[in-house]
């Protein structure tokens, strides 16, 4: 009876054991600890996988900086990532099912229709506008290609973001810590279960199968790279491109493929991404496996744990060779027609000065007063012909002019004194300090100070005070023009001094082409200078710029 009891106690025991065993495994499974199980039963052991064994199938494309959808025949979103969604300001769960015309625009509707029905048949791509939920558009590239899915051929579409580029570093900072997480994961895995290693490399190569199939059938090229810079993988794509082989890019170098002319600047940003941990970014030229050269965007960002550390980057190259080409045009066409525009605006205004000279007999107040209104408008239209001029000399390297020392302090103080006269309503706060000796060009350089200062009245209508300085940093003498105006945001400030960019305040529109900044900004850097903005929405604004001092 009592050896009994002993026997009863110990089932009870292992029983126990067998069911805390069961309750460890199935909490595992949950959390996703685990992609498989091995099970032994009466014929051996048995492999059961989960459906998380496509985890980094999936996680490759949440990590894409483009919008992945999948379509069906029919032209419905089978699946689309996250990417899109935000893009189309669309909750995920509400994308999928939705037809994708619904997210382009009536303009763009004949287009997307025109795309999808060729892309059944080859690869395509076409620029089509993208609308998000709040009605705004967005111009993106739209690359099409099949892919043969478990229910039959589907279409998959990459679209690409050509006007803006998003913020993604948090994103992809919640995406590493989740990889991190599965790192982590599979390492506990591997340490508690080293009999399961054999089965599981058998899914590891399923997985890595997935993502080859993904990046080898994207129009874009891609590539990853280590911390240290050294790019360990490329894509299908990169290779059919480039025209090189696995032994040619072995120990790969920019040189290889990035055009001459532009191998300095992408060194040196692609170097500065490595040391800062900051996203890589660049447009330039790659060749071709013909010889030709064709312009990309270059993306690339980087993959932390969660210290902080980089574990590696995702790099993509998207063909940007037709906007660049466009660009080129436009371009052509404004240096052609400012040059058209210039004759009959002088002779327009020479005219207006002889009328206005005339002395045979004394003109009416009012024409006086048209010639006088007529002359101002000239005068704003020869302003905006000339920038276009600059512009134009600037895209083609012919912005020359002659350089002499010169004496800054006193530039200045012309400045201010033409200023006062443009502005009488202004109040120009200015005490002249010791001569600063500069080399440079007085037109222009007096060409840069009178457009902050005139940016300066523009957004300032309510404070009329403009103070200007002219102060010795290091070697170098800067000027600097504060206003007390509606101030600029850390997004305005990134993108001040690029072409064509005007600052949108509906309570202070101004006229202008945007194209003030990009030309000083152009010149002092021809003067080996430096020039830059401080300010704070709502305080003001300081712009300056630095010579060096003779």
């Amino acid at each position: 009876m009592e050896q009994n009891s002993k026997d009863l106690l110990n089932e009870i025991k292992e029983l126990r054991y067998q069911l805390e065993e069961a309750h460890d495994t199935i909490n595992a499974i949950r959390t996703g600890q685990v992609d498989a199980l091995i099970v032994k039963d009466d014929t051996g052991h048995q492999l059961y996988t989960l459906k998380t064994a496509d985890q980094t199938y999936r996680v490759f494309i949440e990590k894409m900086s483009e919008g992945a959808v999948t379509i069906n025949r029919d032209g419905i979103i089978l699946y689309c990532n996250t990417r899109f969604s935000l893009m189309a300001d669309t909750p995920l769960e509400k994308t999928i099912g939705m037809p994708l015309a619904s997210f382009v625009p009536e303009s763009s509707q004949n287009k997307l229709r025109e795309l999808i029905h060729n892309s059944w048949e080859e690869d395509n791509r076409q620029e089509i506008i993208l609308k998000d939920g709040g009605g705004k558009d967005m111009h993106c590239m739209f690359s099409c290609n099949t892919i043969e899915l478990d229910n039959g051929i589907a279409l998959s579409i990459i679209i690409t973001d050509l006007s803006v580029l998003k913020e993604t570093e948090r994103q992809l900072q919640q995406r590493n810590e989740q990889l991190e997480e599965s790192r982590a994961n599979t390492e506990k895995l591997n340490n508690t279960l080293e009999a399961t290693v054999r089965e599981r490399t058998g899914d590891l190569l399923i997985s890595r199968e997935h993502f080859k199939l993904l990046t080898n059938n994207i129009l874009q090229m891609t590539w990853t790279n280590l911390p240290t810079g050294v790019v360990n993988s490329f894509n299908q794509r990169w290779y059919d491109y480039t025209g090189l082989s696995k032994d040619d890019t072995a120990n790969f170098e920019w040189s290889q493929v990035v055009h001459p002319d532009d191998l300095k600047e992408t060194l040196i940003r692609y170097e500065t991404s490595l040391k800062t941990g900051e996203i890589f970014e660049i447009e330039n030229r790659y060749r071709r496996h013909d010889g030709v050269y064709h312009w990309h965007l270059n993306r690339s960002n980087p993959l932390k744990n969660d210290n902080g550390d980089i574990i590696f980057w995702v790099g993509t190259a998207t063909n940007i060779e037709d906007q660049k080409r466009e660009m080129d045009r436009k371009d052509e066409f404004i240096g052609i027609a400012s040059h058209e525009l210039k004759t009959p605006l002088t002779s327009l205004k020479g005219y207006l000065q002889l009328i206005a000279s005339y002395k045979k007999e004394e003109l009416p107040p009012v024409i006086k007063q048209y010639i006088g209104k007529a002359g101002v408008s000239i005068n704003k239209l020869q302003s905006l012909i000339n920038d276009l001029l600059d512009v134009s000399k600037i895209k083609a390297g012919r912005l020359e002019y002659a350089i002499a020392e010169l004496n800054i302090t006193q530039l200045v103080s012309q400045c201010i004194e033409n200023a006062e006269h443009v502005y009488p309503a202004y109040i120009f706060e200015y005490e002249p300090g010791q001569p600063y000796m500069v080399k440079g060009n007085a037109e222009r350089l007096e060409q840069v100070l009178m457009n902050l200062v005139n940016n300066a009245v523009k957004y300032s209508q309510n404070n009329k005070i403009v103070t200007i300085t002219t102060q010795k940093h290091g070697n170098n003498v800067r000027v600097s023009v504060h206003d007390n105006g509606i101030g600029l945001s850390k997004d305005q400030q990134s993108k001040i001094f690029e072409r064509f960019y005007r600052v949108e305040d509906k309570k202070n529109m101004t006229s202008g082409l945007g194209m003030g900044l990009y030309i000083s900004n152009e010149i002092i850097s021809n003067h080996k200078g430096t020039i830059g903005v401080e300010s704070e929405p709502g305080q003001g604004s300081t712009f300056y710029f630095e010579l060096p001092l003779v």
